[in-house]
């Protein structure tokens, strides 16, 4: 079915590319930005202030929500940690009450909320799917306020998709990105100890995965945006390394990544075992399920 969909956060890595595949796919996309329209298939909106025309979301078939400032974009410091709650809650709650103000017949038919799998924690080796409770840090408090911002537009009847996003891989974004210099010139290794688990999904795999929750009409809550196989960071700095055909023998210890990253370190050494339950459960098939080839793909698509 083709949708009218209403977006946020476009302009990011992801929403770039959603953007991409759903207009391939038939769909009508129009943009949330914070500036002055300037095309056709843009809108104003300024959720700092909550502000958002309720007839622009009238329009919408389906609401997608990935605005966010970027966890790995600067250090955390206390400012910039703020930005990170509030870039994620203010635009979530501006949607889902716009949402649940609107009369039942203009009400979008679904929200496609983006959330992270921060939510868990530090799961160590221990591997969890969507039932598994809010873990605890920074990143697991962002993503319980985070969610629980949607239950406005749960509440008024619209299926709401709350999408727990791993590690998706690709050269130009994401964490892939800033690992692959380092290896290619020799110099890189295992992060910290390198046993920490890490939740991975290819690009393409994570597109798919929006698309059919756009579509799945039977599919509602938390659904785990990863692929069904994670690695230790040791395993996948080993098969990147293998795929770039360079070595991976110079570990980077903890303590001069806390250094380096400040905060954002944490999230990089702590261990989060996620599989992806309601995917799995509801047919999803995946292109890539191994790192091998999601690694493939994502230093040569």
């Amino acid at each position: 079915m083709v949708m009218r969909i209403l977006m946020a956060g476009s302009s990011g890595f992801l929403g770039t590319r959603l953007v991409d595949r759903l207009t391939s796919d038939g769909h009508q996309v129009t943009r949330l930005v914070r500036r002055p329209a300037r095309t056709p298939d843009e809108r104003q909106w300024t959720p700092s202030a909550a502000q958002l025309d309720p007839a622009v979301v009238a329009e919408a078939d389906a609401v997608v929500n990935l605005a966010g400032a970027g966890v790995g974009d600067k250090r955390w410091s206390d400012d910039y940690k703020k930005l990170i709650r509030s870039s994620r809650v203010d635009t979530t709650t501006t949607l889902a009450i716009t949402i649940a103000g609107l009369p039942a017949a203009d009400r979008p038919s679904v929200l496609l909320n983006s959330s992270a799998i921060g939510w868990y924690g530090d799961t160590g080796d221990r591997t969890v799917e969507e039932d598994a409770p809010a873990g605890e840090g920074f990143l697991a408090d962002v993503s319980r306020v985070w969610e629980a911002a949607t239950r406005p537009a749960e509440d008024a009847g619209v299926r709401v998709v709350r999408l727990r996003t791993g590690l998706p891989l690709h050269r130009d974004g994401g964490m892939l990105q800033p690992q692959l210099r380092p290896i290619k010139l020799g110099l890189g290794g295992r992060l910290g100890s390198g046993r920490q688990w890490w939740s991975w999904i290819s690009l393409r795999d994570w597109l798919d995965a929006a698309a059919f929750l756009l579509d799945g009409d039977y599919i509602a809550g938390p659904v785990n945006g990863v692929g069904p196989d994670p690695a230790t960071n040791a395993d996948f700095t080993r098969e990147l390394a293998r795929q770039l055909h360079r070595p991976a023998i110079i570990p980077v210890p903890a303590l001069a990544l806390k250094v380096a990253l400040g905060g954002f370190a944490q999230d990089i050494l702590t261990s989060t075992r996620v599989l992806p339950g309601v995917l799995t459960k509801a047919g999803f098939k995946y292109r890539h399920p191994d790192l091998r080839s999601a690694l493939h793909a994502a230093l040569t698509e």
